[in-house]
């Protein structure tokens, strides 16, 4: 029988209990190691396996030889992570939201999230239209990660539609860059286009319509079309680095 998914988020924050974060020092210019006093709180809401090992039981799951997700050891090198399985109730509260492959949101979410960046939050989303990552668990399974992203509403407010090329070759590569910045891996990615009957909104899609850059009321929103950088690796390090940059360019200023 399917696990919930509160019974997942609850075994996930006894996780976070028991695991310690490594601190690594900041990649970025000019900057240095962070202490654990002085990391701004990041609120995580996603359905990928980033604070959780996929496993078949909750034994498993707190195995002490288990080791973190990469991701998981880079956002705790700069962020106090506050894992989230609603955008509900506590209010989103932290200036910093992380949203990766999100289940679907409900009505009350999606106006929480519109309202909660209008007043000033600054939200990185990764919204994939054809998630890519294997996973432990079958289709059905309300533990395996969402394989199709859906954000049409959200999205829509915001004056932006996501669209999916069925021909596009598949295989993971580098996405086009727009500088000489760190690079970004993508496998199917979608991509991001204007509509018409955003509010208050103002967006530029960039890196061939991967990522959209937008301005909502007092806050900022960075969207990228993709989700396969939170895939496992032999090359950590150069995920970690493209997270590193994205981090900066959403909540940095």
């Amino acid at each position: 029988m399917a696990v919930s998914r509160r019974w997942r988020f609850g075994a996930a924050l006894l996780v976070c209990a028991l695991v310690v974060g490594a601190g690594v020092a900041w990649k970025s210019s000019g900057s240095r190691a962070v202490s654990a006093q002085e990391r701004p709180r990041l609120m995580l809401f996603t359905s990928l396996p980033i604070l959780w090992n996929e496993t078949p039981d909750l034994a498993a799951m707190l195995r002490a030889d288990a080791p973190p997700h990469w991701a998981r050891r880079a956002l705790e090198a700069h962020y106090t992570l506050v894992a989230r399985d609603t955008l509900l109730a506590p209010p989103l509260d932290a200036r910093f939201l992380l949203l990766a492959q999100p289940r679907p949101l409900a009505p009350q979410e999606n106006v929480a999230l519109d309202d909660w960046v209008r007043a000033g939050g600054r939200l990185l989303l990764f919204a994939d239209p054809m998630l890519t990552a294997d996973s432990t668990y079958a289709l059905g399974d309300r533990r395996r990660p969402q394989d199709i992203v859906l954000l049409s509403p959200i999205l829509a407010r915001w004056g932006l539609e996501l669209r999916f090329d069925e021909d596009q070759p598949a295989g993971e590569h580098d996405a086009a860059r727009e500088s000489a910045g760190a690079a970004l891996p993508v496998n199917l990615p979608g991509q991001l286009a204007p509509r018409p009957g955003g509010h208050d909104a103002r967006c530029a899609i960039v890196r061939e319509g991967l990522v959209a850059r937008c301005r909502i009321g007092r806050g900022r929103a960075l969207i990228v079309a993709d989700a396969a950088l939170f895939e496992p690796s032999g090359a950590d390090g150069k995920r970690a680095a493209a997270l590193d940059s994205l981090l900066e360019d959403a909540f940095a200023g």
